[in-house]
């Protein structure tokens, strides 16, 4: 014990000193390093907060793009007044609806650019179904019914009252024939052209790049315009068999002489058979559905615009509304609604701003709704001859002696045929898109007639939006039709009839 306390009391007398204090119970200290946690950046903690961050935020814009889509898409719905939303593009960019006619009366117009686009409605695959919004309260379904053309199917678009309505305004305004009509039954007209012209005439009719040799599609160029008025519809197919027949698939001026000399032969044998290749038979209407009209017509337009999301400018400047009336035996032959566009024509309905030096009008329309006014108990169908084809080959539509746009013969063989039901709506492009937004080039399947009516009557209506190819040519036309109703409007101020008060004051 003694021996202990002497060796503590040691141990205090070093620690006075200064020294390093030794114990058994106490070991000596070591320096140690602390090692101290950097934080970063990419901690795994703030990746999650990150990776949050982006899912919410691409939540987001999906949440957005639906919201535009639902309340822009097809078919906006259009206000208790009739008014419609405004037009909104493919692109996402407004369109201008130029030429508008405001409340005032005034017209506000606006230049169509390049980065302006027609809207398209987009057919998805056939059989398709896209619900619209067309009147309030009620949806409509939008069936695709084909891709070449793109072709829709609107079923309840009109009510049987507006059908009636339609029908009633179009008999009060009176019904004409069409220009293209065929002889009443038991009328009996000679097939032969009405114009004499010598062979070696004929055959450079028909050579249109005039080498001297007759090909296949010189021929054809002239089926889709034939009226018989130079060359009988038998001579064209006996022509076209006599080229397809020879081995170099062309006809000189020599085989060209005896082909047609057979096909004259053959017309004269049939001199007195009925005239069955006119292109129509049928009576038709225009019906006006500007300020002032009747309000089934004013609402029939709007549906439109809302439908097609097309500036309501350019539904409002085009063709009326054409009603035709087809009876037992009445057709029309497969045809194209609108024309190809070249340098050397202009569009009809901007001629007056368009090119004076143009030898050729044409009609351009964009698209067409067609709408049934009525049921048809056999018959009447519209048939469309080359939809969904693979391809298009004009020279195809004729082949041993089989014209497909011959309606009255050809119906059953087209491709697709659409049974009349009263208050459905047709709507199919007549164009293709240029790869701009703009109109482009002819969509060649757009070719339809209509067949013969074999019991009831049917009527139909048409609807067309002319557009112009040229897209600053369509703004000069619309800009001039907003001066004339600028001067119009102006000269009826400056003249304004005077009151029954006014004219009390004078006398």
């Amino acid at each position: 014990m003694e021996d202990f306390q002497e060796h503590f009391m040691g141990q205090e007398e070093f620690n006075d000193g200064d020294k390093p204090l030794l114990s058994p119970f106490n070991p000596p200290f070591r320096p140690t390093r602390l090692h101290i946690q950097r934080s970063s950046i990419c901690s795994r903690a703030y990746f999650v907060v990150v990776m949050v961050f982006f899912h919410v935020y691409i939540l987001n814009v999906i949440g957005l793009l639906l919201y535009v889509h639902y309340n822009n898409g097809p078919g906006d719905l259009v206000s208790r007044d009739g008014a419609t939303s405004a037009s909104v593009g493919d692109s996402g960019s407004p369109l201008p609806h130029t030429a508008a006619a405001s409340p005032s009366g005034e017209l506000h117009v606006e230049d169509y650019s390049q980065s302006y686009s027609l809207p398209r409605i987009e057919g998805i695959r056939v059989g398709h179904v896209q619900q619209v919004s067309l009147v309030p309260d009620k949806t409509h379904e939008m069936r695709t019914i084909s891709l070449k053309p793109l072709l829709f199917e609107i079923p309840g678009f009109l009510s049987e009252e507006e059908c009636r309505v339609v029908v009633q305004l179009a008999q009060l305004k009176g019904l004409m024939e069409s220009q293209t009509t065929v002889p009443s039954q038991g009328q009996e007209e000679s097939n032969q052209p009405l114009l004499s012209l010598s062979t070696e005439e004929v055959f450079s009719l028909l050579d249109l790049n005039q080498d001297g040799l007759l090909q296949k599609q010189e021929i054809v160029s002239h089926s889709r315009s034939r009226d018989g008025t130079w060359l009988s519809p038998d001579s064209l197919r006996q022509i076209l068999t006599g080229v397809e027949d020879c081995p170099t698939g062309m006809l000189t001026l020599g085989d060209f002489r005896r082909v047609y000399d057979v096909s004259q032969r053959t017309g004269q044998q049939k001199s007195r058979k009925l005239l069955s290749q006119f292109k129509q038979r049928s009576k038709h209407t225009w019906l006006y559905q500007g300020q002032g009209s009747h309000h089934v017509l004013h609402t029939l337009r709007n549906r439109i615009i809302s439908l097609t999301r097309l500036p309501s400018a350019l539904v409002e400047l085009s063709e009326p509304l054409q009603v035709i009336r087809y009876e037992h035996g009445d057709f029309s032959n497969a045809h194209h609604d609108s024309s190809p566009s070249h340098s050397e024509t202009t569009c009809t309905h901007t001629r007056l701003a368009g090119n004076t030096s143009a030898l050729t009008e044409v009609s351009c329309r964009y698209l067409t709704m067609l709408f049934y006014l009525s049921s048809v108990e056999e018959g009447g169908e519209t048939t469309f001859p080359v939809a969904d084809n693979r391809t298009y080959e004009e020279h195809a539509l004729v082949q041993d002696g089989v014209d497909l746009t011959d309606t009255q013969e050809t119906c059953g063989r087209g491709n697709l045929r659409m049974k009349p039901t009263a208050g459905t709506a047709l709507l199919w492009y007549n164009h293709l898109s240029d790869g701009r937004g703009w109109m482009g080039e002819l969509d060649e399947y757009s070719l339809h007639g209509d067949c013969p009516v074999r019991r009831g009557v049917k009527w139909v209506a048409n609807s067309w939006v002319n557009v112009d190819p040229d897209h600053q040519q369509q703004a000069r036309y619309q800009r001039l039709v907003a001066q004339r109703h600028q001067a119009k409007s102006g000269m009826e101020e400056h003249y304004q009839p005077l009151s029954h008060s006014d004219l009390h004051q004078d006398l």
